[in-house]
């Protein structure tokens, strides 16, 4: 069974100024994402399924999804405010809907196959997509008994096996401002222990005499799960929500709920070091960056002029 690229796209670009999941960048009008489409097929992916909102269905199945018709399955999942575990409700004056993990979670009955989970608005590189339709595919996923069909993992004892792209930091900055990034820590094995985010990074940060040397171990969401995430995540939201449900701007981040899934031995996560250089749309002044970057890359034979 091919795995499914699972695609965060509820977000609107507060900072960017727009729905920038549809901007072009491409020399033929192609989106960043259509980057990572085009990336998963090389890779072996079967099916993508887009985290939408239903405001703006009808604008994203039309400029983004029906470009992929007849190229690989296409699914839909909203993000909705109200979707919870039974027996929490949003609270009153809250409106937006409550981050990465819930995002990731909101998925849970769409997705009975490993899936990798990326932005829709970053550009992750070719390495990236192979790398995780081959742990995806591979004996780090199946000897834990995963039953592709059933959704469930056995032993219930085993951790799930997930992994994670990691990024140098130094391939991740924004020249027009400050990024946040979520910075890793591997043990000797190669999993990962823990995922701190850090704030307010900014180039002029990295190198001698800097508060970062540019080698640490970034991420930007790009994992590869099974479903036994699912049931992980359910438990850190129950949690979240018992503590911090009533805030009405609390967000339920993925790593935080991963990193407690490591803590617990419920899960382990293998690090995917890539040297691709990240680039995407923080800021609308990043967009000519991005541009002459894909020309580039394009130039150079690594993509051609037009993809779908």
């Amino acid at each position: 069974m091919h795995p499914t690229l699972l695609v965060l796209a509820a977000g609107m670009g507060s900072r960017y100024g727009g729905l920038k999941q549809i901007d072009p960048v491409g020399p033929s009008g192609e989106t960043v994402l259509d980057y990572a489409v085009y990336d998963a097929l090389r890779a072996g992916f079967g099916r993508v399924v887009f985290i939408i909102r239903r405001d703006f269905e009808e604008v994203f199945r039309a400029q983004i999804g029906a470009k992929y018709a007849g190229r690989i399955a296409v699914d839909y999942v909203f993000q909705s405010l109200d979707d919870l575990p039974e027996g929490f409700t949003p609270p009153a004056g809250r409106e937006k809907p409550w981050g990465t993990g819930h995002a990731v979670w909101s998925a849970r009955d769409a997705i009975r196959e490993p899936f990798a989970v990326i932005n829709a608005d970053d550009f992750y590189g070719a390495d990236s997509f192979a790398q995780l339709g081959r742990f995806l595919t591979g004996p780090a996923v199946a000897p834990r008994g995963f039953d592709p069909m059933s959704g469930h993992r056995a032993p219930a004892s085993l951790a799930a096996p997930f992994a994670l792209v990691g990024f140098r930091l130094s391939n991740t900055l924004s020249e027009n401002g400050a990024v946040a990034r979520g910075i890793c820590t591997a043990g000797a094995d190669g999993h990962l222990v823990s995922i701190v985010e850090h704030t307010g990074i900014l180039p002029a940060m990295i190198g001698p005499g800097g508060k970062y040397s540019g080698a640490e171990i970034a991420s930007l969401n790009c994992w590869a799960f099974t479903p036994a995430v699912f049931a992980g995540l359910e438990l850190q939201l129950r949690a979240f929500l018992a503590e911090r449900g009533h805030e009405p701007k609390s967000e339920f981040y993925l790593p935080n709920s991963i990193t407690a899934m490591i803590t617990a031995r419920a899960a382990t996560v293998q690090v995917l070091p890539t040297e691709n250089s990240w680039f995407g749309v923080t800021y609308r002044e990043d967009k000519p960056r991005v541009v002459a970057s894909i020309a580039a890359l394009v130039q150079s034979g690594q993509y051609p002029a037009r993809l779908f």
